[in-house]
């Protein structure tokens, strides 16, 4: 026996170290393991490279074993090894990590990074084992090699060993609750999970079980297109394909590499929980790293590989500092300078994702300054504009190009050959529209509820923007504080006066009373619905097709709206349609004016009204409906009411036909 000895902790440096709470998750020993064994194959390359070594280095490998009889567990690499005297220096005292000394003597010395610097990745061993013992043969000539033992005790002992190959084997016996790493399956997995692209072969009984080459540490020029989506596949499986993707790396002022996605948005997907995987060196660290990645940003998917990460002794948390944030500002700049990159350069391409991107980029000018500085320009809503003679019949998507102000076709295809909607930014359609409604831009939330709106703007020339994703509500207010002279108006909150023709209506239609068409179709609706707070306006709505405008349209002022969702919001709540609004009845449709002349005909008989006077009543409160269903649905009552009515209506209807 060489020697025999006590372990010497050094607790200024370190958390204390506890046997069994040293990690959070008892299955990491095996990363730690392999990557000291990588660490000392890159040694071994590195004192090699530095020409203090002339000995064959062989193909590099490592290689685990099961010996289910002896309930041990092995991890064997051939590199660089050690001698008694190291063994003692970085093994028996905790904490004292060989790899910062090593770093410093041979730096640059290799294109591989030194993973551990910790110093404590062995002892993790001791959470599953009851024994550890290492066999290690160093490098330098005429060493001798030595054996090491210890049962998790701070004692150990160090003796010769036979060993004649160049290298180091850790041996491990497994306590008995720990003995479902005896399995192969279950190494198989922590080794896919953990070591998977570690930059050496790692072996169980003969089979490689990792890929080795990590596409992130590769330039962006020598990966194609199918690299980055069949390393997508991987990452996630059985998930539609990206939308597009970034690659980081840098080495100044601090280094980071990785490969960023914008993954397609579905309603079941939490915005709030990161996807990105953290590493350092090649090194599985943790699933997510929210504390790295813009908020904005969290919903990509990807890896982030980076040595200047500050971590906790696990290497499973973060510790936020400047470096942190300045790593999240590098990031959003990247992702911004690819956004910028697909705009200019394949705007077929950006229109036809910008409904899953605009979550994110939306996000980020609402939450990151410098962010917004760099994609404001490339922030593009569909519009109802009908940008050029041969979007008559069907739409093309169209984007201003950078030459002048002529529109250049970039209509992508979907799937069913249907082409989209033409885009516009905020900027083009304020140009656009200047003489018409100078900074006034008209908006619609909801295609399907308020298409008889939009179709009213349409028809009268009036072209409507479409903010019509769950960000949009936010992200209204803060384009008003950007464009502080333009007024933001939803197509339902009000009617422009292009919309309306002033001049019919005011016809007198009762020499009795001297009462305009306005007038009485005011009073028979007010009547017929007794509802106070409802403010009733008769107007005219414009139209070569009056029949193809609607009989009534139900408003809510901007502010109100925007007062009422407010509330809600902050009330953490679903916002109450308001008693307060406007029933807007067109007097130009042939429904109203037909209502008109039919309560004119009505005799009122001594025990009320006529059956003709019931039937007016009951369409006025029909025409109502309709026009509020764009505005809230029905509760079940008010369901009911509604389907007992419309038989009701359509049986008198048919009465009177019928005679």
């Amino acid at each position: 026996m060489l020697e025999q000895g006590t372990i010497s902790i050094h607790t200024e440096n370190i958390f204390p170290i506890i046997k069994k709470s040293l990690y959070s998750d008892h299955q990491i020993f095996l990363r730690e393991l392999v990557s000291n064994a990588v660490d000392a194959i890159q040694k071994l390359n590195m004192v090699s490279r530095a020409g203090e070594y002339s000995g064959e280095i062989g193909e590099p490998e490592i290689e685990i074993a099961i010996d289910k009889n002896n309930k041990t567990l092995s991890i064997t690499d051939n590199g660089i090894g050690m001698t008694a005297d190291e063994v003692k220096k970085y093994i028996t005292q905790v904490a004292f990590s060989s790899a910062e000394e090593f770093i410093q003597k041979y730096q640059g010395k290799s294109d591989q990074p030194i993973i551990g610097h910790f110093g404590l990745g062995f002892y993790s061993s001791f959470m599953v084992a009851q024994k550890v013992q290492i066999d290690t043969l160093s490098y330098k000539e005429g060493s001798q090699a030595v054996h090491w033992t210890c049962d998790g005790s701070p004692e150990y002992t160090l003796e010769d060993s036979p060993r004649t190959t160049r290298g180091t084997t850790i041996t491990l016996t497994l306590q008995e609750e720990e003995e479902e790493y005896l399995e192969s399956s279950r190494i198989k997995n922590l080794v896919k999970t953990y070591c998977d692209f570690m930059p050496v072969p790692i072996k169980l009984e003969g089979e490689v079980l990792n890929r080795q080459k990590a596409p992130w540490r590769e330039s962006a020029s020598s990966l194609s297109k199918e690299d980055y989506l069949e390393f997508y596949r991987y990452l996630y499986p059985f998930q539609e394909e990206p939308l597009l993707w970034v690659h980081l790396n840098t080495d100044y002022p601090f280094i980071i590499n990785g490969i960023l996605y914008f993954p397609k948005m579905k309603p079941d997907v939490d915005v709030t929980k990161g996807q990105i995987k953290l590493f350092c060196n090649q090194v599985f660290v943790s699933d997510n790293c929210e504390e790295i990645i813009p908020q904005f940003l969290v919903p990509m998917r990807g890896v982030i590989d980076s040595t200047d990460i500050p971590l906790n002794v696990s290497r499973s948390a973060l510790q936020t500092d400047r470096t942190v944030r300045k790593i999240g500002d590098y990031i959003a700049k990247k992702v911004g300078d690819r956004l910028k990159e697909v705009y200019r350069g394949d705007r077929e391409q950006y229109i036809s994702i910008w409904k899953d991107l605009s979550t994110f980029v939306k996000f980020g000018v609402l939450n990151d300054d410098k962010f917004k500085k760099q994609v404001e320009d490339i922030i593009i809503f569909r519009t109802t504009a009908k940008l050029s003679e041969k979007t008559a019949d069907t739409p093309a998507v169209q984007v201003q190009s950078d030459e002048g102000d002529a529109w250049q076709d970039v209509t992508p295809q979907t799937a069913d050959s249907t082409p989209q909607s033409p885009y516009t930014t905020l900027k083009e359609y304020l140009e656009r529209n200047k003489e018409r409604h100078e900074n006034r831009v008209f908006y619609c939330t909801d295609a399907a509820t308020q298409a008889t709106y939009v179709e009213l703007h349409k028809n009268q020339g009036l072209e409507v923007l479409f903010m019509d994703s769950f960000i949009d509500t936010h992200f209204i207010n803060f384009l008003e504080q950007e464009y502080k002279d333009v007024k933001f108006t939803r197509v339902d909150s009000d009617l422009d006066n292009t919309l309306l023709d002033k001049d019919k209506g005011s016809e007198i239609v009762d020499p009795g009373t001297n009462k305009t068409r306005s007038e009485v179709v005011k009073e028979l609706f007010e009547k017929a619905l007794n509802k106070p707070r409802l403010n009733i306006r008769t107007e005219a709505l414009k139209s070569d097709d009056p029949q193809g405008t609607p009989p009534a349209m139900v408003l809510l002022p901007e502010i109100l709206r925007r007062l009422r969702e407010m509330n809600a919001m902050m009330q953490q709540q679903s916002a109450e349609f308001p008693e307060d609004h406007i029933l807007l009845v067109n007097t130009a449709h042939p429904l109203i004016q037909n209502l008109a002349n039919l309560n004119q005909g009505s005799i009122i008989q001594g025990d009320g009204q006529s059956p003709t006077g019931q039937l007016v009543n009951m369409i006025c409160q029909h025409v109502y409906d309709l026009a509020l269903m764009s505005q809230k649905g029905f509760d079940a009552e008010g369901m009911k009411s509604f389907v007992e009515r419309s038989n009701e209506v359509l049986t008198k209807l048919t009465e009177q036909a019928a005679k």
